[in-house]
């Protein structure tokens, strides 16, 4: 029962978040992606070589307990998620691009999650450990949660239009509000707060909110450099600036055991839906020539 959230209603709920944000997609939405691969190239290269060079830089600079650096380093390590994908539907960004740099993501960090997280050992502690992501079990998560609802979600757009159209806004707020009671649930039910006293929490938060504004930041600046349109540059904003806290306290808690460490993902977690989606928001008021990558 320690991990009902984490291990039934967390994996349902994403599969039924990403199917509502498929109800909004067409299958030349993707084709956009693909044909014209610039945004997600640059998104991925945002999510896996600066997001974690930010993160190092962050941690290199601040004073506090060195589980907590890597702790910081972790969740630089697992990029994306649905909760990106649904700040971005939320804010009509690119959900197409949103969903496949989470899937491409998904897999490339079997490879990035061990190298980021044996460095910051050995940097920060001075110690190493193994750390093995299943690779079966992810592509089977990527393709359940992620690529089967979205498909599913374009199937039923393309044969009843006009009742995706009806779903559209009673879903912008009833799939934000299923999130928000689930990932509540991941946070202080299965992983608890017992262990986390007021001053953790005043110690972390400034750096678990310097990572997210900072990466977000990087983001929009490449995306815009590199001239892609507004709705792509926050999107990418998004993508890099919102980390996946679920699998960060799974990799500190379980792979690691440790708590310190998964108190950083705790922290983290516990507000930068809200300010990630207000920085979007930010974002998309302002008044830029549109471009057209």
């Amino acid at each position: 029962m320690q991990s009902l959230f984490t291990e039934y209603f967390l994996p349902v709920t994403l599969a039924i978040i990403t199917l509502g944000m498929g109800l909004s997609l067409t299958d030349q939405d993707f084709r956009n992606i693909f044909s014209q691969p610039k945004a997600v190239i640059i998104g991925l290269c945002c999510q896996m070589i600066l997001l974690p060079l930010i993160a190092f830089l962050i941690a290199r600079s601040i004073h506090i307990d060195p589980l907590f650096k890597v702790g910081l380093m972790i969740i630089a390590a697992c990029p994306g998620g649905a909760t990106s994908n649904l700040i971005t539907y939320l804010l009509r960004g690119n959900v197409a691009l949103s969903i496949s740099m989470t899937a491409i993501n998904s897999l490339i960090t079997l490879i990035t999650i061990p190298i980021v997280v044996t460095i910051s050992l050995e940097a920060f502690i001075h110690t190493d450990a193994n750390i093995h992501l299943s690779v079966g079990e992810t592509v089977i998560k990527v393709f359940l949660i992620t690529l089967l609802p979205a498909f599913a979600g374009t199937r039923i757009r393309k044969r009843l239009p006009n009742f995706a159209d009806k779903l559209e806004r009673p879903l912008r707020i009833i799939l934000p509000l299923l999130l928000l009671v689930v990932f509540s649930g991941v946070i202080f039910i299965d992983q608890g707060t017992a262990s986390a006293t007021r001053a953790d929490f005043f110690e972390i938060f400034p750096y678990t909110l310097l990572l997210n504004a900072a990466a977000m930041g990087a983001g929009l600046l490449i995306a815009r450099l590199l001239s892609l349109s507004v709705k792509n540059q926050y999107t990418i904003s998004i993508e890099v600036g919102l980390q996946n806290s679920a699998l960060a306290i799974f990799v500190a808690a379980t792979l690691l055991k440790s708590n310190s460490m998964a108190l950083v993902p705790v922290v983290y977690g516990s507000f930068t839906f809200f300010s990630t989606l207000l920085f979007g928001w930010m974002v998309k008021k302002v008044s830029w020539h549109p471009r057209t990558t």
